[in-house]
């Protein structure tokens, strides 16, 4: 077996194991809203104190994307997965023991934060994305479906397991499988390509590096500043709707289990758009799925004023998980498009933190908005309204080679 065949068949371990570290690595993240309340009851806050924490670690994740992206660049994936995988596990378990508030900003706020930058969707999509050169889009997508399942089926068991031990053993649970199962990937399965060419294509890379972005040049194109606006208001609308729903479905009667049931329902149906999205940017391009993504939140956070419903409840769940992970396998994909792919690491962890940033601003305001109003309707209204101008913005980006 040659070279280029050998790499052939090592992309499907690599696809493979990063489907498994984003579905443990889902479970952790996602969980956040289904401990919402309990979390408020054990520490005595509203849903902004607590939803302050969410923000906290989401600024401190933004903001370490673009750090691990940096690092990914110049060390390799391996060493980045690795640590982070112990900082996440570390994060977990003292979240667990915490017993005061200020443990709590520490523990998840910034320590677990510190460790999914490393081990999440903007990472391991720019490792697939290297290793893929025709079919990329289907090949990120199936990787990142891990996100989708992780969130379908562990985010049920956390919540079984906050009804039986509580919040606290449940985040203890998780640290554990995630230390076990995501070091062993790291350590003995997750490796960069030697070249391009994943299957089998001649490696020209040397060639294309000459004309390649890196990220201070990508950020004097317009097409950059149109996606990184795009970026964060989906951002705000993912996160808002994650760390919520669960909360906002239980405020209308729904029982918690049934609540984190429907949030895991989200999850299966991002899987459904995840693996729609990267085919069909294949073949018709990446902003016309975002544009589509966009219009259905328009008409979703529209419908969810008016109709508060368990069946309405259901609809509005699965129909947002099918946007939620739209852009996922779409953003190395455009960006290696737009740039090429000599400095992903980079951009793209610009481009996700400025995403995580508006979820994390989002998810706040979502608790701050029901404090003060005792409802989340507002939030809706703005994120409608923010979601009109990420269709906007989306279609005004070049969805071509830039150069400076």
């Amino acid at each position: 077996m040659n070279l280029r065949d050998r790499r052939v068949h090592y992309i499907y371990f690599i696809v493979g194991s990063s489907f498994l570290i984003l579905f443990f690595n889902s479970g952790a993240r996602y969980a956040f809203g289904v401990a919402l309340k309990p979390m408020i009851a054990d520490f005595g806050r509203g849903r902004a104190g607590i939803s302050a924490v969410f923000l906290l670690n989401m600024i401190i994740f933004a903001l370490s994307i673009l750090a691990a992206g940096k690092l990914y660049d110049r060390y390799g994936s391996r060493p980045v997965l690795i640590c982070s995988t112990i900082l996440l596990s570390l994060g977990l378990f003292l979240t667990s023991r915490t017993r005061s508030f200020s443990g709590l900003l520490i523990s998840y706020g910034v320590i677990s934060a510190l460790g999914i930058s490393g081990t999440s969707v903007p990472l391991i999509s720019a490792v697939v994305s290297k290793w893929a050169l025709r079919s990329e889009g289907l090949i990120v997508s199936l990787s990142l479906s891990g996100n989708s399942i992780g969130q379908f089926l562990l985010v049920p068991l956390f919540g079984l397991l906050t009804e039986w031990y509580g919040w606290r053993e449940a985040y203890l649970f998780f640290s554990i499988l995630i230390l076990v199962t995501n070091t062993l990937l790291s350590i003995f399965v997750i490796k960069d390509p030697e070249n391009k060419g994943a299957f089998g294509k001649e490696n020209n890379e040397d060639s294309q590096s000459i004309s390649d972005l890196d990220l201070t040049r990508s950020l004097k194109t317009r097409s950059m500043w149109l996606f990184i606006l795009m970026m964060f208001i989906c951002g705000g609308g993912d996160y808002f709707v994650v760390t919520h729903l669960v909360a906002f479905a239980t405020d209308f009667g729904i029982p918690r289990s049934e609540a984190a049931y429907m949030l895991s329902l989200y999850g299966l149906m991002s899987l459904i758009g995840i693996l729609l999205a990267g085919p069909f940017a294949d073949k018709y391009g990446c902003r016309i799925p975002i544009m589509i993504t966009f219009l259905l939140r328009v008409l979703l956070f529209g419908t969810i004023l008016f109709f508060k419903s368990r069946p309405w409840f259901y609809i509005f769940s699965l129909f947002f998980g099918l946007t939620h992970l739209v852009t996922a396998p779409l953003t190395p994909y455009l960006v290696g498009k737009m740039y090429g792919k000599s400095f992903i690491g980079g951009i793209t962890g610009l481009i996700n933190t400025v995403h995580f940033l508006g979820g994390g601003l989002m998810g706040y305001l979502g608790g701050l908005i029901f404090d003060l109003t005792r409802s989340y309707d507002m939030g809706f209204v703005l994120l409608g309204i923010l979601s009109s101008v990420a269709i906007a913005s989306t279609y005004l980006i070049r969805e071509k080679r830039h150069s400076i």
